[in-house]
Order: C-alpha cells, then sequence, then structure tokens
C-alpha cells in the first residue's frame, strides 16, 4: 500500500462558455470549465487516466512508464483517492511482471472497488511493434473493499487473447468491453482491420465470459452506459481512420444497432449528466490536430462543449459528478513543455459546470 500525498495546485484555470444547440424540446445546457491544472507529472509519461466515486472518496487513476507511450514491462498503475478533488494520496500501485499494464479504468461493483488494465505481453525488454500479439492480451484487476487495502495484480479469468478496456454494471451483472482477433487467428501480429468487439459479462468482476459480438470488424475502444430498463448506449472508437459509432441494444444484448457519428472518438467516455447524454474523447482535425473534446449526444448527433487544451498524445478521460450540475473529470496530455523545452505527458483535472441557458 502507497500513502503519496500530492497537493494540486492549479497551473492555470480556463472558462469556456459553449454556444446553445438544441435537444428534442430544450436548448442543450451551456458548459464552463472550471480550476483546469495539471494534476500530475513525474518526469514519466502518465496516460489513460478514470476517475470513480466510491466509500465517500474520489479515486484517480492512470498509468506511468519511464520509457513511453508504447509496450513497455516497466509500466505500472496508479491509484489515487481524495476526499474534496484537491488534495490526493496514492494508496496502490501495481504492475504485471513482463507486461506491459496500461487503460486502466474503474469498476464499482458489488460492494468492491475494481481497477481493470489490459496487458500486451511484453518480456522482460521493450519489444519492437511488429512482436506485438494480440492473442497474448490478459486482463488484470486490483480490486479493494475499502479503498485502502487492495488485492493486485489479479488475472482475469475468460480474458485470454482479448483486450479489455471499459467496464459498466447492471443489476446483479457486470459488463466489459474485449477486443480480439476472429478465432484468436494467428496469421498476423498487431492489432488488423477485422478484429472485433466482444461484450463480456461476469458474476463476481473477476471471471468473465462472451455475451455477444457487437462489432465484426474494426472493432475498438467501447464504453457502455446502462439505462435504468437495461437498454445500453455504447460509443465505440471503431478503428483507426473510421468515425466513432453510436451503438444500441436490448436484454439480452445480442442484437445491435450502429450507426456512425461526425467524428473519430479515441479513448471514448459516455456517461449521463443532468439528464443529458454526455460524450468525451480525442477528436482530430487537419486544422488543430488531436484535441481532448467534450460533446453532447443529441439523438444521434454530437454537439460539441469544450475543447480542453491538449495536443499530440492525449485524451482518455475520466467523469465522476459532484454535484447536481457540477463534475470533475480527468484526461492526459502533451501539450505542454517541460523546463528542457522537451514535451512532457501528463495528468490534468478540470470542474464542468452546467449553466442553463
Amino acid at each position: 500500500m502507497y500513502l503519496t500525498r500530492f497537493w494540486l495546485v492549479p497551473a492555470f484555470v480556463l472558462s469556456l462558455i459553449t454556444t446553445t444547440a438544441k435537444f428534442t424540446c430544450a436548448a442543450s445546457p451551456k458548459v464552463e470549465v472550471l480550476n483546469l491544472r495539471r494534476a500530475f507529472h513525474n518526469g514519466e509519461h502518465n496516460a489513460f487516466t478514470d476517475l470513480c466515486r466510491f466509500g465517500g472518496n474520489l479515486y484517480l487513476t492512470f498509468r506511468t512508464c519511464p520509457d513511453g507511450h508504447m509496450v513497455h514491462p516497466t509500466a505500472s498503475i496508479m491509484i489515487l483517492r481524495s476526499s474534496d478533488g484537491q488534495e490526493w494520496d496514492l494508496v496502490h500501485r501495481f504492475h504485471v511482471d513482463l507486461r506491459d499494464t496500461r487503460d486502466p479504468h474503474f469498476l464499482v461493483f458489488r460492494e468492491r472497488l475494481f481497477v481493470y488494465t489490459g496487458t500486451w505481453y511484453s518480456g522482460k525488454t521493450t519489444i519492437p511493434v511488429s512482436d506485438y500479439d494480440m492473442n497474448k492480451h490478459l486482463g488484470y484487476a486490483a480490486w479493494s473493499a475499502d479503498g485502502t487495502a487492495w488485492n493486485s495484480p489479479v488475472m482475469m479469468e475468460g480474458t485470454f487473447g482479448h483486450y479489455i478496456w471499459r467496464a459498466a454494471t447492471f443489476g446483479d451483472k457486470a459488463f466489459l468491453c474485449g477486443r480480439r482477433k476472429p478465432a484468436f487467428e494467428i496469421t498476423a501480429r498487431g492489432e488488423p482491420a477485422n478484429v472485433e468487439s466482444l461484450m463480456l459479462e461476469s458474476d463476481d468482476g473477476l471471471i468473465w465470459r462472451k455475451r455477444a459480438v457487437f462489432q465484426e470488424t474494426a472493432g475498438d475502444e467501447t464504453a457502455f452506459l446502462f439505462e435504468a430498463n437495461g437498454d445500453v448506449v455504447g460509443i465505440g472508437r471503431h478503428g483507426t481512420g473510421k468515425a466513432a459509432e453510436l451503438l444500441r441494444s436490448k436484454p439480452p444484448y445480442v442484437t445491435w444497432e450502429r450507426k456512425s457519428l461526425e467524428h473519430r472518438i479515441g479513448g471514448p467516455l459516455v456517461a449521463k449528466w443532468g439528464g443529458h447524454y454526455l460524450v468525451a474523447g480525442r477528436k482530430t482535425t487537419p486544422e488543430k490536430g488531436p484535441k481532448t473534446t467534450f460533446w453532447w449526444l443529441i439523438e444521434e448527433r454530437l454537439e460539441e462543449f469544450a475543447e480542453l487544451p491538449s495536443g499530440g498524445d492525449n485524451s482518455y478521460p475520466g467523469f465522476v459528478e459532484l454535484s447536481a450540475g457540477r463534475a470533475l473529470i480527468s484526461y492526459y496530455s502533451s501539450h505542454e513543455r517541460g523546463t528542457d523545452g522537451k514535451a512532457i505527458t501528463a495528468i490534468y483535472l478540470a470542474e464542468l459546470v452546467i449553466r442553463e441557458p
């Protein structure tokens, strides 16, 4: 267990006021971005964030690695805790031997806090991209009943050969996005275009089984949001160079509706906030390059309300509601430079406040 404290002193404050867009009968909320600050930087590559609330505290997780973005066995997952979103304690840090840990995500399930990480097999040293093998993927978890004492790394049964991503719950089941090569084919390394995305299901958060295939090709990072009646809404990245997909299904989640959205969305997030659907992730345009962006999802289109200071390697946001109309968000970016003039990759936090039209 780690008990390191971080004081988050705002690096800068930014306010953004959005334009008004229409829902079916009412205008979408204006949103102000407040208290934007660099939250963590240790001289390493810090990336892939998530946020949640558990047991009255806030939790922030991300990957840190001294060797950079790609697959390295030196990567580890950090889990920080805060009572107010300003001061944070490092309560746990873990890695997996011979594997690159990345893309950590929270799940609160059965009165436990889980942190899931997808891991590439690397061996003892960094491997070239040509040796990346999806069939050697394996999901690992850290979990805690109180947020202080942690069990990790715990291998997740049923995830071998699957690259796991965000999870969500409905009723007494947990659901997880996992992508894999069809029939675990061995003819191609890396992540080919025929990768499929699966919805995996679990009763305990550690043992997983297939529920359905929801993307037959160009499967990718997907976030799920369950409605009160069990219907699920998903935002799927859907491969390199393709527009993100809006995904919908009803129990038992065997049949899926898919519609292309206007943008590619890297590291997608979907949440319900103030009765509206919030989507976030990385948008890339020729004019601005990659930017961490927030949208309202209005029926089947995206209405942008915030573009955060970001650039280069960035996105993978987290979101947690603090109170009615107020939320905390996390993301990472490499738009700032250190004292040596070189780009740094750091973790950022900000608050979103709904200002009704």
